[in-house]
C-alpha cells in the first residue's frame, strides 16, 4: 500500500467521501444451512467469497477474530490519514444471523471492544462505552437472506446495534430461485422488506443480473418491478452481474454448454438502463464483486465497470437520480463550482403498507448534501408492532449528511458535514410527524434507529434511549 507523502494528504479519499469511515469485518467460514446456491463458489473461506478476496485475506491474518480485524483496519485508516471517529461496520461472510447465537454475540462484542480499545464484561457495557469513545460505531450493517429476517432475527440485530440490513434478493422470480437453489421465495423478500422497515432498519438489496433462466430483457423488467411494486422499494442496492466462478454448479453448466454469461457489452448496456430506472431515494452502493481473475471462469471481469458507466452517463448528460451519483462528496470531483445554497425537498411514496417521506437537502442542481428517511407505518404496525417500544411511533430510519468525513466536533471549512444540516432535516421530519399526528391519532411519538455512537447527538435534540431506539413523545 502506498502511504501518504505529506501529513495532510489522504490516501484513497473516496473511501470516506460519503461521510463515514467504512470497516468490513468477516465472520469465520461456515456452510449455509440451506445448501449452496448454484453460482456460489465453495472454498475453505466464508460462503460466496474466494481466497484472494481482500477482506478474506485480512480476516485470515487475524484468524477471523473480529477484534483483530477492526484494530487492524483502524490503524490502516489512520496511517492513510482518514478520520476514524465515525465508523460504519459491515459484517461480511455468509448469513451471519444463521450462525450459532453465542458466536454472533461474541463476534459483535469483539467489534465494540476493538473500537473502544478495551474489553468489556458484556456487550451492553461495550455499547454504552462506545457512545463516547473516539472510534464510535455510527452505523452497523448485517448481510442476511430474506428468510433470516424473522422476528427473533430482528430483535437480535437490534440488540447488536444494527441499523441496516442487506438482503440477498438477486432476482424477483420463484422459478429462478428454485433453479439456483436459493431456498427462499419472492414472498420471503416481501415479508423481510416490510418487517425490517417496520422495525426502522434501512434496507439494501443485492441484485444479480444474468442468472440462469434469465435474459437482459427479463432482468430489466424485474429490476423495474423492484421500484414499481410497493412491496419492495429498497433504500440501497448492490448490483453484482453474474460471473462463472470456480467450484460452482454454474461452472459445470458453463462447461457443459448449458449456461452462457453476458458479454461485457451486454452487461454494460443493461447496467446503463438499470441506472436510468433507480429513483432518487435509492443509493447504489456498489457494482461488481471484487473477485480475483484467477477464480473467474467466464463472464465480466472489469472491476472498474461502475466508473466506466458513470463516465458514459456524465458525458452523455443522461439525468441520473440515484443518490451516490448526486452526493456532494462525489460531485466535487467533477466540478469546482458547486452552489452551497440548499433547500429541503420532500418525496412521499407508499412502500410495504406504510408511507415513506424522503427528505433531502439539495441545491438548485439537485446535488445532494444530506437526507432523512421518515416512515409512517401502517395501522396494524402502529397498533401492534413486533417491537413493543415502537407502538404508536413514527420512524426515522436514517439521517445522513454527505461530504468528506471529518472528526466529531471538528469545524468544516468546506461543503457538507458539520454545517447544521442534520438539525434542519430533523426539524423538518418533526414538523411532518406533528402534522401527520393530527389526522392519525395512532402516532404519539418518534422513534429513531440509531447507531450506538450517535445516541449523544439525538440526546441533544431531546430524545431518550428506550431499549433499542431514541424516543421523543410528540
Amino acid at each position: 500500500m502506498l502511504l501518504p507523502t505529506t501529513k495532510e494528504e489522504v490516501r484513497k479519499p473516496t473511501k470516506t467521501l460519503a461521510g463515514v469511515t467504512p470497516i468490513a469485518v468477516m465472520c469465520a467460514p461456515r456452510p449455509c444451512s440451506h445448501g449452496v446456491c448454484r453460482y456460489c463458489p465453495v472454498f475453505d473461506v466464508p460462503q460466496s467469497y474466494t481466497p484472494a478476496s481482500p477482506p478474506v485475506m485480512r480476516a485470515q491474518r487475524h484468524n477471523y477474530d473480529s477484534y483483530g480485524q477492526i484494530e487492524s483496519r483502524l490503524k490502516a485508516f489512520e496511517v492513510m490519514h482518514h478520520p476514524t471517529d465515525k465508523i460504519e461496520i459491515i459484517i461480511l461472510g455468509g448469513t451471519f444471523l444463521d450462525y450459532p447465537i453465542e458466536y454472533q454475540y461474541e463476534f459483535i462484542k469483539g467489534i465494540y471492544d476493538a473500537l473502544n480499545g478495551k474489553k468489556s464484561s458484556s456487550l451492553e457495557k461495550a455499547k454504552k462505552l462506545n457512545e463516547k469513545e473516539k472510534h464510535r460505531c455510527v452505523a452497523l450493517c448485517i448481510e442476511t437472506r430474506p428468510d433470516f429476517a424473522r422476528d427473533e432475527d430482528i430483535k437480535r440485530a437490534l440488540d447488536f446495534g444494527c441499523t441496516r440490513m442487506e438482503i440477498g434478493v438477486q432476482i424477483l422470480d420463484d422459478e429462478i430461485y428454485k433453479h439456483i437453489n436459493r431456498a427462499h421465495t419472492v414472498q420471503d423478500v416481501v415479508d423481510a422488506t416490510k418487517n425490517l422497515k417496520d422495525a426502522g432498519f434501512k434496507i439494501g438489496y443485492h441484485i444479480m443480473p444474468g442468472l440462469p433462466k434469465s435474459n437482459p430483457e427479463k432482468d430489466l423488467k424485474l429490476f423495474k418491478r423492484v421500484f414499481d411494486d410497493e412491496r419492495f422499494k429498497p433504500d440501497q442496492l448492490k448490483i453484482y452481474p453474474t460471473t462463472v466462478m470456480q467450484n460452482t454448479g454454474l461452472e459445470k453448466d458453463f462447461k457443459a454448454g448449458r449456461f452462457k454469461p453476458y458479454t461485457l457489452e451486454q452487461t454494460q448496456d443493461l447496467l446503463i438502463k438499470m441506472f436510468k430506472v433507480i429513483p432518487e431515494y435509492c443509493r447504489t452502493m456498489r457494482v461488481m464483486r471484487q473477485f480475483a481473475p484467477d477464480h473467474i471462469v467466464a463472464g465480466t471481469t472489469r472491476i472498474s465497470l461502475r466508473k466506466d458507466i458513470e463516465e458514459i452517463l456524465r458525458d452523455k448528460k443522461i439525468p441520473i437520480k440515484e443518490i451516490r451519483f448526486r452526493e456532494i462528496g462525489f460531485a466535487q470531483k467533477f466540478s469546482n463550482k458547486i452552489n452551497n445554497k440548499t433547500k429541503l425537498k420532500v418525496l412521499e411514496y407508499a412502500a410495504s403498507e406504510g408511507k415513506e417521506c424522503f427528505i433531502q437537502a439539495v441545491n438548485k442542481d439537485n446535488v445532494l448534501f444530506g437526507l432523512l428517511r421518515l416512515r409512517i407505518p401502517g395501522k396494524e404496525s402502529l397498533e401492534t408492532p413486533v417491537i413493543p417500544e415502537l407502538k404508536n411511533a413514527a420512524l426515522i430510519r436514517e439521517l445522513h449528511v454527505y461530504g468528506q468525513s471529518i472528526n466529531i466536533g471538528e469545524e468544516n471549512k468546506e461543503l457538507g458535514q458539520h454545517k447544521g444540516l442534520g438539525k434542519e432535516l430533523m426539524k423538518k421530519a418533526e414538523e411532518i410527524i406533528a402534522k401527520e399526528s393530527k389526522s392519525n391519532k395512532e402516532i404519539k411519538k418518534i422513534a429513531i434507529i440509531s447507531g450506538v455512537g450517535v445516541r449523544d447527538y439525538y440526546r441533544k435534540l431531546g430524545y431518550e434511549l428506550d431499549k433499542f431506539y431514541m424516543i421523543k413523545n410528540i
